[in-house]
């Protein structure tokens, strides 16, 4: 089972953001599984703002192409399918995706331009737009500013449980929400935002700020975890402000703080949480790297332990190998790292100082805080100021069942 808890967080409706489900079948009848919505659209009022961040890879998926081209617009309309990721299928693949958007358009009145489309699940087949086509009015139907629950369930694929996160803002008498949820599990190492991720707020925030936000938002908590080091095709965060509360800018200082701060939680929060579902994960790790020469430093050592396969299958045993911890760190790819300075914690036990084993370790000091739900390998290079943080997971003998089975 995986780590964290299962049960979904209270979330606080945003004012003009309506959520609605159904299920079209996306995967085709499959008795072993119950049946739940795989579709939802997500709707918001012309007065909105809308900011997204996407996929690095090359073959990212016909939905992505679309959003960035339809993202300049005053867009309207979010519509995701989960269980097909429409990736690697070509013209007939944009023709689909495209087809939605028209349906939800001609359902809603919006132009089809002001309609963004994700799908997540297998890559490299069709989708079933007949089926999606004919679920589309039951979702809309049920749209609803209380949805957020059903839509975490709808968005899921190898998720074990929905994800999300909601802060409230209060401020000279009035309020601002800040709602979100995301999907993934595995094949994540973002390097962009998340798997699937939405995020809404009632402030109203000029467009290009909100797109700085997000984009800064996201990379100190999506663009730092890391399942199994596979960026998706389909990854794509999008944060929309439906200007329904009071306005967001950097002139007013004491509550953009607030609001930057409160955003940073909710990005967070639902980062961290797909990193707990990771397929077969039994342990959230943070990987804590400090005093490195930079920033990109850190990170590349942090990134070295948090996916290397021997680390994350001793994390799941609970053994206190340190040597593979070590090891990943040398091969990180630092120039003129100094071993010798080098001190490594597992939580607050020191295993290694100043490139050795430490004179105070025993085994089983070790063993107990890789025996623990929640891990923290902290290593001090002593090389300078900047420190980061990759959150990840151990490597179960479920993971490899479920990505062996994920197409059965």
């Amino acid at each position: 089972m995986a780590v964290g808890n299962s049960t979904f967080p209270e979330m606080n409706p945003v004012n003009g953001f309506s959520l609605g489900t159904s299920f079209a079948d996306v995967k085709g009848a499959n008795p072993s599984q119950p049946t739940r919505d795989d579709i939802t659209v997500m709707m918001f009022p012309d007065t909105s703002t809308v900011a997204g961040v996407f996929t690095q890879n090359a073959f990212c998926a016909a939905p992505v192409l679309i959003c960035r081209e339809n993202l300049k617009n005053n867009i309207r309309i979010l519509v995701t399918n989960s269980g097909n990721a429409n990736a690697c299928t070509g013209d007939q693949g944009l023709a689909d995706a495209q087809a939605i958007n028209q349906k939800v358009a001609d359902l809603i009145d919006v132009n089809v331009d002001q309609v963004l489309p994700f799908s997540t699940g297998v890559i490299g087949e069709h989708l079933p737009t007949d089926r999606i086509l004919n679920a589309l009015p039951d979702a809309i139907n049920n749209l609803s500013e209380d949805n957020w629950d059903a839509a975490g369930r709808a968005i899921m694929t190898t998720d074990t449980r929905p994800k999300g996160a909601s802060r409230k803002i209060e401020y000279q008498g009035q309020v601002i929400n800040i709602t979100g949820i995301s999907k993934g599990a595995g094949m994540i190492k973002p390097n962009m935002a998340t798997m699937l991720g939405y995020v809404a707020t009632d402030a109203q925030v000029e467009k290009g700020l909100l797109q700085k936000l997000l984009a800064e938002g996201v990379e100190k908590s999506f663009n730092r975890i890391t399942v199994d080091g596979d960026t998706s095709t389909n990854d794509s965060c999008v944060l929309v402000a439906t200007g329904t509360s009071i306005e967001v800018n950097e002139n007013n200082s004491e509550l953009f703080e607030l609001f930057t701060s409160a955003l940073n939680d909710v990005l967070l929060e639902i980062a961290k949480a797909i990193v707990a579902d990771g397929e077969g994960a039994t342990k959230l790790v943070s990987v804590v790297v400090e005093n490195a020469e930079s920033s990109k430093e850190a990170l590349r050592v942090a990134y070295s332990v948090a996916q290397s396969p021997l680390v994350k299958t001793a994390l799941f045993a609970s053994d206190p190998n340190w040597g593979r911890i070590v090891a990943a760190i040398g091969y990180a790819g630092v120039q003129g790292l100094d071993v010798s300075k080098i001190d490594v914690y597992l939580g607050d036990v020191l295993i290694v100082a100043s490139g050795g084993r430490a004179e105070s370790y025993v085994e089983e000091a070790g063993a107990k805080v890789m025996s623990e739900q929640e891990i923290e390998i902290r290593i001090n290079l002593r090389r300078g100021d900047s420190q980061e943080t990759v959150w990840t997971t151990d490597l179960s003998y479920d993971y490899v069942k479920i990505n062996a089975e994920y197409r059965s």
